[in-house]
């Protein structure tokens, strides 16, 4: 097709025939649509508060575990300022005069007790510091790894791990210091590596 024949097919159309009423009502729809009410914008949620709670919460919880590990690391300490073993002189001294027997030194009720090797046959290793409450009775013990010891009326062997954890395994029980295993819940068990080499 070219542009002559689409110029004739263009003067041959005829424009279409509006209603006189369409042309009468066409300013009036426009004008009523202009005065209706638009419809509300989509209402936009604000997560900024609720970011805050959770904000808040979170702060609260941590808050609250370093209190609580602060509260039982100043507990031990204090338990450990208030006996007589947890002073490393006593315990260098002792050792010193019984190199590689020194199986524990016990501090209960009934006083300060060293326990013996009969041969000097106890491993080098950093003593480990014990303390035991079952309600009514306290005892605190320095002894080192491997060894079997009488505590609360029971035997109990101490071990320590290779992360430094301290583990207290009895015939009905065992508690470890880094791990989900406890106790009896009637018992209060509190422990520190002393830090030392033994002699």
């Amino acid at each position: 097709m070219n542009n002559a024949e689409l110029d004739s097919i263009l003067k041959r159309a005829r424009l279409p025939a509006i209603p006189e009423e369409s042309l009468a009502l066409f300013p009036r729809r426009i004008v009523g649509q202009l005065k209706r009410p638009s419809l509300p914008a989509p209402r936009r949620r604000n997560f900024w508060p609720r970011l805050a709670w959770a904000g808040s919460l979170v702060a609260c919880l941590i808050l609250a575990f370093a209190m609580g590990h602060w509260h039982g690391r100043t507990q031990t300490e204090a338990v450990l300022a208030n006996n007589s073993l947890a002073n490393l002189k006593l315990i260098r001294e002792t050792m010193a005069m019984f190199p590689q027997r020194v199986r524990a030194i016990v501090q209960d009720d009934q006083g300060l007790k060293l326990v013996l090797s009969d041969n000097a046959d106890v491993p080098v290793s950093a003593p480990l510091y014990i303390h035991i409450c079952d309600g009514k009775h306290c005892s605190s013990v320095v002894t080192f790894s491997g060894q079997e010891i009488l505590m609360a009326g029971q035997k109990v062997t101490v071990l320590e791990d290779a992360s430094g954890g301290i583990i207290l395994e009895g015939n009905k029980f065992i508690w470890s210091s880094t791990e989900r295993v406890r106790a009896d819940g009637a018992w209060k068990i509190q422990v520190k590596n002393l830090g030392l080499t033994a002699m």
